[in-house]
């Protein structure tokens, strides 16, 4: 991958060797051929710099859904976290950014107006009510009534 120019998200062979190791590596047989961690990487390093959907990602990484997978994988069991810190590691503390800047925060995106409900309509004949009755819940368990 060295001998030819990488595009700007692509992760290069010295990258690579800092945090390869930080993987988790599958030894369960699923019938499936495994897929290239550090191909993974660099499709969602590819989403993270355009903010492209997943469903946009370009063929050559592989089915988006695959590489969602292995994003929220990673994201869940910590593997992400982990690289983080490695990286953030190999900055001298004159270089590095605050911790702050290092992570993607969800205000960053702009979302479309129905995801936050702002399209719904309420007014006299419509009660705004919660939809999954979480509040509900934890008000019950919080406050159980005498016995």
């Amino acid at each position: 991958m060295s001998s030819k120019r990488l595009p700007r998200h692509a992760i290069s062979d010295e990258q690579w060797s800092l945090i390869s190791d930080l993987f988790p590596v599958n030894n369960f047989k699923t019938g499936r051929r495994p897929r290239d961690r550090r191909q993974i990487m660099n499709a969602i390093f590819w989403i993270v710099r355009t903010g492209a959907p997943w469903r946009d990602l370009p063929p050559d990484f592989g089915p988006w859904s695959t590489v969602w997978v292995f994003f929220d994988r990673w994201t869940s069991d910590g593997t992400l976290e982990r690289v983080n810190d490695r990286l953030r590691e190999t900055l001298s503390p004159s270089t590095a950014p605050p911790a702050e800047l290092w992570c993607v925060d969800g205000t960053s995106i702009r979302a479309a107006r129905c995801s936050g409900g702002g399209g719904k309509k309420t007014g006299p004949g419509r009660a705004r009510r919660s939809r999954s009755g979480a509040v509900t819940r934890w008000l019950r368990d919080e406050n159980p009534l005498p016995v």
